[in-house]
């Protein structure tokens, strides 16, 4: 959000102030015109009368609340404009402490985000009942047909199975998210029972006439049928089987007992003992059938079409319209989703809780004036009225976050979120905004709604699994064959006439520390041989500046392929496939749905799923989030574009804390490749004890290690680290070296492989290489970083680990970069 720029009289007094200072605002809302004066009235008077416009009712069993229009009220489009507040807003980094600390609001937002529903199950109060009094659970169970136990704590599996042991005629049973469901429980449940159908929500073996009667509504509470004649199947007309964990559909599924069936829903089920075309053969069978739900690509095929040539009397599949199917000729359609609810345990704090569902309702924005942008962007969650507007692709409203500024300065600005009809609204009808308002398929919008619904997994595994066999088939296809010994083509270039090379640079280190006498800055780039400065050379610079093309310059062309993390990642990819150096890596702007993939089939496997998200090209960490939460995933894509990769969750530690390396690399030609390492790197620590708890996701202090930004960090001489490194791990550090050695090479290899065209004799340039150790001592690459910060390199004297093992003066480390790059020199340097 940029507001225009004030003037010290720009107090708001009247619709035109107003207008003028907010113009920038206004058009960048979308807001129609036709509102603006308004919306001004209600900024100025405070008018929050969405209170007499909407109510909020609960949804989903009370996991969600919606919002519809109250009675009496009738909305035209772009009738009415509302001011919604923001109940919480926050940069990230603070968001766990500010729920700890802030009276109130932790209870607040879990009110607002449904998540403190502690309700006392009847099952506890029996429990009690049980302990305190002598009775007995045998008792209650007598004769029961179906029992629900959900999250009622129980602890003692032998109690249960003392309970339910004489319930013979039991059919279906729910034990979920009880402690005592430890393994081996569940083998004895089913062999005790021998008529149960659905345990803990899924088909048993057992599974027939009674579980698709539950599934079909005909079998209730009210109406516990215990015996398969009193079913009447041939009622059902809708059935709803998804999520049941079915492998085969039972004997009793047939278009002979299920002869009413006009609706069939088998999301969520394996389904894997039925071939594709036996499932086809049978669901064809029901000729009354007009709607399907079904995983697509699942157990019918991957294909929405082929399935409906097999099913012609079909008018809905998965909730489209068949004729707009047949018509788009989309494979893979869906309109039908569930939402994700938030989850939390009875274990966790509300402020925990809070910090999970949050990703469900957050929005953000970033504040910004015409000089720069706010680097850390703003979260916040509108208040219980705003927050009840669930997703629709056809919604009715739409809002935008809007700063009002009173004093015409952004120190006085408010922010609110404005809300309008889109369409005209009547009594009673719910209210919906599009979450993804002018987010397309080109922008991956169907991946980008899996932070809020449950989406077909198969389809991103699918992606997922295309994904690593283009990476497999690119390695094939290629010639990728970096020769490691290659004859240097770069010499000095002092001239022979032995006058120094002037040097033109904004670099204040290179300013101090540069003092050989084959050197001499300048102050006219003009005039200058070498071109050494912070900002990019491009044609733009060249032309302000009066330079050409024969001047030296501290960069390569198209260096983006390494210093930008998605180029990277791209770069190696390409080169390399996927190396163990180099974590799994996602561009979300272009691979999500192959990134959900990755994500859920490790969550399907059981395996670690903490993933980092980084931004393309920001330094120092900014705007970088540790998390496990898919929604959050997904979500930090609206702050700018980043990549996602896979958090090293089991780093080499240090004393207990995690570091990481930085190196320097000194380039001298791409093509051939002339790489030299400086014999000088440093350690960068972590301050806290490192940890996986969840909380400690926002702590910068335990997952970081970059801490010269923050006024807070443990130096630590390089040689006093790898003696202690290698007493606490009982290694040798020059093994690790040589590890780290042949990872970069292999990075830059990477470049020279896929980007030749980064080739210049007039480019010399160094780069920041940083490296972090897995608990068995193997490299990673996190970044190269271009014109490196080495104020570290000059500031210190260190003692060189490799090569001439002597003292290096940190007051020579850039005598000894320009030596290297412009003198063909090697000292304090190896070759790679």
């Amino acid at each position: 959000m940029s507001p225009a720029a004030a003037s010290p009289d720009d107090r708001i007094r009247s619709y035109e102030d107003f207008a003028r200072v907010h113009a920038y605002l206004l058009a960048a809302s979308g807001i129609p015109p036709s509102l603006h004066q308004r919306l001004y009235r209600k900024l100025a008077d405070e008018v929050f009368d969405g209170g007499e416009a909407f109510s909020v009712e609960p949804c989903e069993g009370g996991r969600q609340r919606r919002l519809v229009l109250a009675a009496e009220w009738t909305l035209g489009r772009e009738s009415d404009v509302f001011l919604v507040d923001h109940a919480w807003s926050f940069r990230l980094s603070d968001a766990l402490k500010q729920l700890r600390e802030v009276p109130g609001l932790a209870e607040r937002m879990a009110a607002l985000m449904c998540v403190d529903l502690d309700e006392r199950t009847e099952l506890e109060e029996a429990d009690e009942q049980d302990n305190g009094n002598g009775g007995s659970l045998e008792s209650a169970l007598e004769n029961m047909v179906a029992l629900n136990l959900w999250g009622n704590k129980l602890q003692d599996p032998e109690k249960i199975m003392k309970g339910i042991g004489e319930c013979r005629r039991l059919k279906a049973l729910w034990l979920n998210e009880n402690p005592a469901l430890k393994e081996g429980v569940d083998k004895v449940i089913l062999d005790g029972l021998p008529e149960l159908e659905i345990y803990n929500s899924h088909f048993t073996r057992k599974a027939g006439e009674w579980a698709l009667g539950f599934c079909g509504d005909i079998i209730g509470a009210d109406n516990p049928c215990s015996s398969a004649e009193s079913i009447p199947l041939e009622n059902i007309a809708s059935l709803d089987l998804s999520d049941r964990c079915i492998h085969k559909l039972p004997v009793v599924f047939s278009p002979r007992k299920l002869s009413s069936l006009l609706s069939l829903n088998i999301r969520g089920n394996p389904l894997d003992q039925m071939s594709s075309d036996d499932l086809l053969k049978l669901i064809s069978g029901f000729t009354q059938l007009q709607e399907l739900e079904v995983d697509i690509p699942g157990s019918l095929g991957n294909s929405a079409i082929s399935i409906l040539e097999c099913l012609p009397n079909l008018s809905l599949l998965n909730g489209i319209n068949v004729a707009s199917i047949i018509e788009s000729g989309k494979h893979i359609i869906d309109s039908a989703l569930k939402p994700r609810l938030p989850e939390w345990s009875p274990q966790e704090s509300l402020p925990e809780r809070v910090i999970g569902a949050m990703w469900l309702y957050l929005m953000t924005y970033r504040l910004a004036d015409e000089e720069k942008i706010d680097e850390t962007p703003v979260w916040y969650v509108m208040d219980e009225l705003g927050s009840a507007m669930r997703h629709s692709d056809d919604a009715n409203f739409r809002i935008a976050p809007f700063l009002f500024m009173p004093d015409g300065k952004l120190a006085s600005a408010i922010s609110y979120t404005i809300l309008w009809p889109v369409h005209d609204v009547h009594t009673g009808e719910e209210c919906t905004r599009d979450f993804l308002f002018g987010v397309g398929e080109d922008k991956q919008r169907s991946a980008r709604l899996t932070a809020w619904f449950h989406t077909p997994e198969n389809y991103f595994i699918q992606a997922r699994n295309l994904e690593f066999r283009k990476y497999k088939e690119q390695l094939q296809s290629s010639s990728i064959c970096p020769s490691r010994k290659v004859t240097p083509v770069t010499k000095s270039i002092r001239p022979s006439d032995g006058h120094a090379l002037r040097v033109f640079t904004d670099i204040p280190q290179v300013e101090e520390f540069l003092t050989r006498p084959e050197f001499v800055l300048t102050s006219d780039p003009k005039e200058a041989d070498i071109i050494w400065v912070s900002m990019q050379v491009d044609s733009e610079l060249k032309n302000a500046l009066g330079l050409t093309d024969q001047q030296y310059t501290n960069q390569f062309p198209f260096e983006a392929c390494l210093v930008m993390k998605h180029h990277l990642a791209e770069t190696i990819h390409k080169a390399w496939g996927s190396p163990e150096w180099l974590q799994p890596t996602y561009n979300p702007e272009t691979h999500l749905s192959p990134l959900i993939g990755d994500y859920c089939v490790r969550k399907r496997d059981g395996m670690d799923n903490l993933w980092i998200m980084k931004p393309w090209n920001m330094a120092r960490t900014i705007d970088t989030t540790v998390t496990g939460d898919l929604s959050a995933i997904i979500r930090l894509m609206e702050t700018g574009p980043k990549i996602c990769q896979k958090y090293i969750e089991c780093p080499a530690l240090f004393q207990g804390r995690k570091f990481d390396l930085r190196y320097i690399v000194f380039v001298r030609s791409i093509c051939p490749l002339e790489i030299f390492l400086s014999d000088v790197f440093w350690v960068r620590l972590a301050n806290n004890q490192y940890t996986l708890e969840k909380t400690s996701f926002f702590e910068y202090e335990t997952h970081f290690t970059v801490m010269n930004y923050i006024g807070r960090m443990n130096h630590m001489n390089t040689p006093e680290f790898v003696k202690e490194f290698e007493k606490e791990h009982q290694v040798k550090w020059l093994e690790i070296h040589g590890r780290i050695r042949d990872m970069i090479r292999c990075v830059f290899e990477s470049a020279t492989a896929v980007h030749p065209e980064m080739q210049n004799p007039f480019s010399r340039a160094i780069y920041g290489v940083d490296v972090m150790l897995d608990n068995k001592f193997n490299p990673k690459i996190l970044e190269v970083t271009y014109c490196p910060d080495c104020t570290r390199a000059c500031k210190y004297d260190t003692q060189a680990l490799v090569g001439s093992q002597g003292v290096i003066r940190g007051t020579e480390f850039f005598n000894t970069v320009f030596g290297c790059l412009f003198l063909d020199e090697l000292k304090d340097v190896s070759p790679l």
